[in-house]
This record gives C-alpha cells, sequence and structure tokens, in this order.
C-alpha cells in the first residue's frame, strides 16, 4: 500500500528542517535545478549589459562639452538600453531565487529583493540623467542657446550619473548579492562554501571601497577602490558560471530525494 501523500510531503519537510541543522541534506528536483540555472543566466546578464553600455557612453562620460557638440546620440541611447536591461536583470536575480532562499529566513530573502531593486532604481536614475543631456543637447541645436550654462547642465547631470554608479552598483551589490546573497547561500549550503566566502569578504570590502570615496579618502575609479571590489566581482560572475554549469548542490532547503552528505556533489 502507498504513503499517503500528505505524510509523504510532512516528512521532506521535515528531513529539510532537520538537515537545517546538519542531520540531512536533499537533492534538487528539476523545478529547483531550473531554477538555479535561470539565477545563473540572470547574473551573467548584468555582466553581459554593464560593461558594454559604458563602452557606449564613452562619447558622452566626462565630457559634458557633448551637450554642445554634434554628439552621438544613438550610441548613448543603445548604452542606455543596455544599462535598462541590467536593472531588469538585477531584480530578476533576487525575484526568481526568492522562493528558494525564503526556507533559509524570509527577512533576509526579502531584504535581498529591496536591495536590488533600489540598486536598479539608482541604475535607472543615472540612465535618466544621461538621456536628459541628449535631450538638452539636441534642443539646443535648434534653439541656439548659450553653450556656457549648458555646459554647467551637462556637467551636473554626468554627477548625478558618477553618484548612482556608486550609491547603487557600489553599496547595493556590496549589501546584496554580498552580505545578504552570501548569508543566504551560505546558510543553505545551495553552493560550495569556499565560493560562497568570496561574497562574505568582497560584500563587506564593496561597501568600504564605497565609503571610501565619500569620505575624500580615493576617487572614483582608483586603483584602492577597485582592489577593495575585485571579491565583489569574482564571487557574481563565479556564481553565475557554477549555477549555468552545475546548478544547485544537496541542500537541507531543497525538496528532493535525500542523499548522504558524504556523497553529496
Amino acid at each position: 500500500m502507498s504513503p499517503n501523500p500528505n505524510e509523504e510531503g510532512s516528512q521532506s519537510i521535515t528531513l529539510t528542517s532537520r538537515g537545517l541543522a546538519g542531520e540531512a541534506l536533499c537533492a534538487p528536483t528539476q523545478a529547483e535545478q531550473r531554477t538555479a540555472r535561470i539565477m545563473g543566466a540572470w547574473f551573467l546578464a548584468t555582466f553581459v549589459f554593464s560593461i558594454p553600455a559604458f563602452l557606449f557612453y564613452d562619447p558622452l562620460l566626462n565630457h559634458a562639452n557633448y551637450i554642445v557638440g554634434s554628439g552621438d546620440d544613438t550610441r548613448v541611447a543603445v548604452g542606455a538600453l543596455l544599462e535598462i536591461l541590467l536593472a531588469i536583470s538585477g531584480i530578476a536575480t533576487a525575484v526568481v531565487i526568492f522562493p528558494i532562499v525564503k526556507r533559509v529566513n524570509e527577512s533576509i530573502a526579502l531584504g535581498y529583493i529591496a536591495s536590488r531593486t533600489v540598486e536598479s532604481i539608482l541604475i535607472l536614475v543615472g540612465v535618466l540623467s544621461l538621456m536628459s543631456v541628449v535631450a538638452l543637447r539636441q534642443d539646443s541645436a535648434e534653439a541656439g542657446s548659450k553653450s556656457g550654462a549648458l555646459i554647467d547642465v551637462a556637467r551636473s547631470l554626468l554627477a548625478v550619473h558618477h553618484q548612482t554608479s556608486l550609491l547603487g552598483p557600489q553599496f547595493c551589490a556590496g549589501l546584496g548579492n554580498g552580505i545578504l546573497l552570501g548569508y543566504l547561500m551560505w546558510r543553505s549550503r545551495l553552493l560550495p562554501r569556499p565560493l560562497v566566502m568570496f561574497g562574505l569578504i568582497g560584500g563587506p570590502l564593496a561597501i568600504l571601497g564605497g565609503i571610501g570615496v565619500l569620505l575624500g579618502a580615493w576617487d572614483n575609479p582608483s586603483g584602492p577602490l577597485s582592489a577593495l571590489t575585485v571579491l565583489e566581482a569574482i564571487w557574481e560572475f563565479s556564481l553565475s558560471v557554477w549555477l549555468l554549469a552545475k546548478g544547485f548542490r544537496p541542500s537541507p532547503i531543497l525538496t528532493g530525494t535525500p542523499v548522504i552528505p558524504g556523497r553529496a556533489s
């Protein structure tokens, strides 16, 4: 006689909850492995969209005279589109993993979503500031406005973008991807703990780097800031590659077949 499905589900939940204390690990189901690879794809997308975006912005970044010149508006617009996709990808990394990591700590899992959302909002504010420079350049070409005043406005808008890159990807990524996601991955054992250490160490260092910029200890960009951020970058890229290649490891919070911890891959 087959066991009652409710009893089987209750047993699975019991195994999982006991496993959080180190007594049992469960293999990922097909759906959970699919979630892992979707999350890895979204994380990889943040690299795919962010790096080319700044190459497309090159004619405008740190060049306030762009607003009174001929300009390459299409190139800047492509960069803006890439950053919009970056913002969407950032939020998606947190939303897609939430149903699984909330089993560890729902409040921290929600905090991770909040951090990624704030980061994406700041990115979009930066996009808006750059596209405002483009719009003003196009309007000034028709109106024949004074170049001196326009350059001052452009400097202000570029400064807004500069600060959003610090407050968003620097602080929010350090807190969200480094500390919050790192804690969830450490407790859940979904990823190898040596890999997770890059996030748990890199996150606070990235925040420290941002604090140094705010206090004037170093510039953005600068050597010290890059050195303090490199572990966070390694963590995020390694995370995406691992999830795409291997998915989740057996974990106490997963709902598949219980496995012997010593044989967990």
